[in-house]
């Protein structure tokens, strides 16, 4: 159902409706979410969010703006709180014209002068427009419309100048001859006192529209009674996010850290949520792909058990083992999906059987107690022929690891930690590098692999290889070309990839460095377990 249609059924409904305010994108897509048919595109809401005031110091296309983005985040219809409708008549035709074209499903223009006042910001009376003057504005709005449906509500501002009920009825009248679709009775009361005089006065006419904000202790029922049509809460998305921003940024200033904030606010990923990044990713594997030739992989190697672990490790592999309520591997997986890598292979041996999460093709290697990595990684790679990341099945690591990785163009990419320790002398692949021709303004950009030492831990090494390296389709074939001319030689069963990338380097291949300083875990003993759970 059209927009126009739906503010149209809610208005001209025999039950009480309502509609919530909005200021943006994100706040209008939450209305919606939270239940609201209809959203109110509040001026004064709007104006906040802009930091600047509700005297019509925000232009009417600015705040078309802004009601774009609402209107394309959501459903279902925006009014649109119009103000004074921006000038005269020619000026409201070309309103009306301007939302009609973003499918807004109505405006809300008021009785007052331009620039308009808001009507709780002043004490005492506030000049009205001539009554004449203001019909003028309907009807222009009215032939200028394209949809049938679209809604004009003339707000009556009678009880806000102090004019009384006479001359509230008087406008009201005026306003449904000129062809207003509801009439939005407005009063700062305390009480519902007005509204009702008029609706007693009224006697359904045309449906009227009010703005609870000052007597909101009203009950609900009451306005049933009086037969209102429709309710809007105009102002409380915008006041309760400010007093939100209030706190947040008032304790991040004293505290001057994160620690007590995080717990109390959405996490990034529900603001992901909100923008439906799922859409975007689904697109860009759609359109972007196939054409660009973008396409990615992953191996991941999780063969072994990891019998420094103990017990953690008796009936599931290392890989498994949970870290707070993931475990390593649904770690991995999450940071390659939120890359928009789907293809995940993983290489299992021990205990592979307990691999068992969604979209991943888990890969046997039956030797893994008598075969090195390399074997493993044959048994996935001998398929892949597009750019492939490939990890170890027990690393731990920030999800901005593979942002690097992938965003170097090299064929060839391996990340070095420079944080290292030299007391732990099992699993450890020491880095030593030699400097790229061509020098980066970035000191640990400036670096090629030299030869990786395994387990011969001292000071004149550059970093730590925990085993995260990125191939591009070229790089691929360079792995596969390297694979082909050794599998056959009986090294090849016992040979690990720092070998193989040792190999690379002395046939004149360029292997990258991408450095980062800490942030990931080798998850390979209990203390290494102790430590990531902290991670």
């Amino acid at each position: 159902m059209k927009k126009t249609t739906q503010l149209k059924q809610m208005i001209l409904s025999t039950q009480l409706e309502f509609l919530m305010e909005a200021h943006s994108g994100m706040s209008a897509k939450i209305v919606e979410e939270a239940g609201f048919k209809g959203i109110w595109g509040s001026g004064l809401s709007i104006s906040g969010s802009l930091g600047v005031r509700d005297n019509n110091e925000a232009s009417w296309t600015q705040i078309l703006d802004v009601l774009e983005f609402m209107s394309d985040a959501t459903t279902v219809p925006i009014l649109m709180d119009g103000d004074t409708g921006f000038g005269n008549f020619n000026n409201m035709r070309r309103l009306v014209k301007k939302l009609e074209q973003i499918d807004i499903a109505g405006v809300c223009i008021e009785d007052k002068i331009f620039p308009k006042t808001n009507s709780f910001l002043r004490d005492g009376a506030q000049p009205l427009a001539d009554i004449k003057e203001f019909c003028g504005k309907i009807k222009a709005g009215k032939d200028i419309q394209k949809d049938d449906d679209f809604v004009i509500v003339a707000r009556v501002e009678a009880f806000i100048a102090g004019w009384g009920l006479k001359e509230a009825l008087k406008r009201a009248e005026a306003y449904r001859q000129a062809g207003a679709d509801a009439i939005l009775m407005h009063s700062k009361l305390s009480n519902a006192c007005e509204i009702f005089d008029f609706m007693n006065e009224w006697g359904n006419r045309a449906p009227i529209a009010i703005v609870p904000t000052k007597y909101y202790t009203t009950p609900t029922e009451e306005f049933k009674k009086h037969n209102i049509s429709l309710a809007i809460w105009a102002n409380h998305i915008f006041r309760g996010s400010i007093q939100k921003m209030q706190e947040i940024a008032q304790q991040i200033n004293q505290e001057q850290n994160l620690l007590n904030v995080e717990d109390s606010i959405v996490p990034v990923k529900e603001i992901f949520r909100l923008q439906d990044d799922k859409e975007l990713a689904l697109a860009e594997e759609h359109y972007l792909s196939p054409k660009t030739g973008n396409q990615r992989s992953a191996i991941i190697l999780a063969s072994t058990r990891g019998d420094q672990l103990g017990a953690l490790t008796e009936s599931i592999p290392k890989t498994m083992i949970k870290i707070g309520k993931k475990s390593i591997l649904e770690r991995a997986v999450e940071h390659l999906n939120e890359h928009h890598i789907k293809n995940i292979m993983v290489v299992a041996g021990y205990k592979r059987e307990k691999i068992n999460l969604p979209n991943l093709k888990v890969i046997a290697n039956d030797d893994y107690e008598t075969t090195g990595e390399m074997v493993s990684l044959t048994k996935a790679i001998d398929t892949t022929k597009e750019e492939c990341v490939i990890l170890f099945g027990d690393v731990l690591f920030k999800k901005y690891v593979l942002t690097i990785m992938l965003d170097d163009p090299a064929d060839i990419v391996i990340i070095v930690d420079s944080v290292f320790s030299l007391e732990k002398q099992y699993q450890s692949d020491f880095v030593q590098v030699c400097p790229m021709e061509e020098k980066s303004l970035f000191p640990e950009a400036n670096y090629y692999l030299d030869k990786i030492i395994y387990d011969q831990p001292g000071a004149e090494y550059y970093g730590e290889w925990p085993g995260m390296m990125k191939l591009t389709d070229k790089g691929v074939i360079i792995v596969k070309a390297f694979i082909q001319e050794f599998r056959d030689k009986p090294e090849f069963q016992k040979m690990d990839i720092r070998e193989m990338l040792n190999q690379l380097v002395k046939q004149g291949n360029k292997v990258k460095i991408q450095t980062i300083s800490g942030h990931r875990i080798d998850v390979n003993d209990i203390d290494d377990f102790s430590l990531a759970g902290e991670f």
